[in-house]
Parts: C-alpha cells; structure tokens; sequence
C-alpha cells in the first residue's frame, strides 16, 4: 500500500488540480484567427450600413430633409403603426401558439420529442416565396377554404379571405412560428420536471406551478423566440406584399417603393429607422422581462 506523506501540522496534502485544457493556437495569436471574421464583417456589413446612414443624409448635399419629411408627414406615420401593430400581433399570437408545443416537446422523450421537432424544422426546407403562395390559394376566394365552406353550406358567398390583414397574420404567423418554438424548446428543456413536481408537492396548483416555476425559468426562452420573431417581422416583405391590402403596408414594402422609384436618399433613411426599431426592441424586451436579472446581472 502506497504512503501518503503527512505534512508538519498533521494535515494532508492537497490533490493537484489538473491543468486547465485550452484549444490549441498554433503560435497564432487570438488577432490572427478572428481577422477574416472581422474583415468579413467590415465588408459586408458595417461598410453597408454605414453607407447606407450616409446616404439618408448626405445624397446629394448634406441635409435631413429626408428625417423631416419621415417624422412630419401623417401617411409615413401610419405605414410605421401599421408595421408595429403587425408585428406585435405576430409576436403574441407566436408565442401563445408555440408555448404550448415547446412544452410538449421538451417532455416527451427524446426520441419521440426528436422525431417530432423534424416536423417543426420542415418548414425551413421550403422557401418563404413558396409557402406564402401556398396561403394564396387556400384563402382566394376559389380556394380550398371557400370551397370547403361552400360544400358544409356553411356560407353563401365565398368570403374574402385573400389581401386582408387576417390573412397576413394567419401566413405570418405560419412562417416565423418555428423561430418562436425552437428557443423556447431549448430552455425548457433544460428546466429539472422535479421543480414542477416539488411546488405541486406543496400544494401549488398547475397554474400556480406554472406561473411562479416554469415561466420565470423559461423567460430566457421567450426573449429569444419574441426578439427573433419581432425583429423578423419588422422586415417582412414577401408575405405582406403578397396576401396583404392597402391597409397593410408596411416598412419593407414602402422601402421597396423608394427603390423602385430611385429615391434613394429616403429609402435609406427608412432603412436606418427601421434598423434602431429593431435595436430600441431588443433593448426593451430585454428590459421588460428581466432577463439581465435571470442571468445574475444588476
């Protein structure tokens, strides 16, 4: 039997502490790697941004007429609820629809919750140009919606469903459903069942376990899945512009319509109002569901 040596004081000594593994540089130095990432970046992304910002106010002359038209007149006031408005029902109506399936997922088994999410994950397969003509011929008025209902005598007429805002939201709704699901799938999956066993054991309630365990654990999760489907749907074009009306004209269409009409200038001050939208959201969701705070952060 081996002989452990006992120090002065009758203690023994400490185990040594495995050297810490780091990946291998290769002599490079942290700089050297992330060069291309970073020269990727300048290129094609803070060089077009910047550009951009300076072409709302200094195409042709240096000016910010552009702004004042965009905060002066009603009608671009409108198109800015409008975008709002749509989004902010697309978030809500995404997060009360993709909760419910997370949660299941998250409890299945693996296998079963594997096979599953594969069904979550198919609409990525087909474009969003496709999937938004798909809504086109179910909700025209010969579509299959109209014919089902005329066939159960359950109408007169057929409705119109196409190019209203129900029906941007209901395609909306369809395709940024998966970017609500997936990162609350993630979160609460990595939430213990026995917490939700634990306040059950104490006499919670479902809802009481619900609302006082699973969701504060789960807000990371929210955060994520509203911030990507609200951002997402700020810069929506395709599925508005195709199934919406007159009355859901939103950002990206009306940028669409500067382009078109080689106004520039203004199209890219839309641009820059709608990229500190996007900014100024992230920063308020965050702040409103205390996700610094869950993280450990003042």
């Amino acid at each position: 039997m081996a002989e452990v040596a006992i120090d002065t004081a009758g203690r023994l000594p400490r185990p040594e502490r495995p050297a810490a593994w780091h990946l291998p540089t290769f002599g490079l130095r942290p700089a050297v790697l992330l060069g291309p990432l970073l020269l990727f970046l300048a290129a094609f992304y803070v060089y077009p941004v910047g550009a951009m910002m300076w072409r709302s106010v200094g195409d042709p002359h240096l000016t910010t007429a552009n702004y004042t038209a965009l905060f002066t007149t009603d009608i671009y006031g409108l198109v800015f609820w409008i975008t709002l408005r749509i989004s902010l029902v697309t978030t809500v109506a995404a997060l009360l629809l993709g909760y419910p399936v997370a949660y299941c997922l998250a409890r299945l088994p693996p296998a079963r919750a594997n096979l599953l999410l594969i069904l979550v994950l198919i609409p990525f397969w087909t474009s969003i140009l496709v999937r938004t003509y798909a809504w086109m011929v179910l909700l025209g008025r010969d579509g299959v919606i109209n014919r089902l209902l005329l066939a159960l005598d359950l109408i007169d007429a057929p409705l119109r469903l196409l190019n209203t805002t129900f029906a941007v939201y209901v395609a909306m709704v369809h395709v940024l459903l998966p970017f609500m699901i997936l990162p609350l799938f993630a979160t609460i999956r990595g939430i213990d069942p026995q917490l939700l066993r634990a306040a059950a054991s104490l006499g919670a309630r479902p809802a009481a376990a619900f609302r006082q365990v699973l969701l504060p654990l789960s807000l990371p999760g929210v955060f994520a899945g509203c911030l990507l489907v609200f951002i997402l749907a700020l810069g929506f074009f395709i599925t508005p512009a195709l199934v919406g009306g007159p009355r859901d004209l939103m950002i990206a269409i009306l940028i669409d319509q500067q382009v078109e009409t080689l106004h520039w200038p203004f199209a890219s001050a839309l641009a820059v109002v709608l990229l500190v939208a996007a900014v100024g959201s992230f920063a308020l969701l965050g702040k409103a569901l205390g996700v610094e705070r869950l993280y450990g952060k003042a």
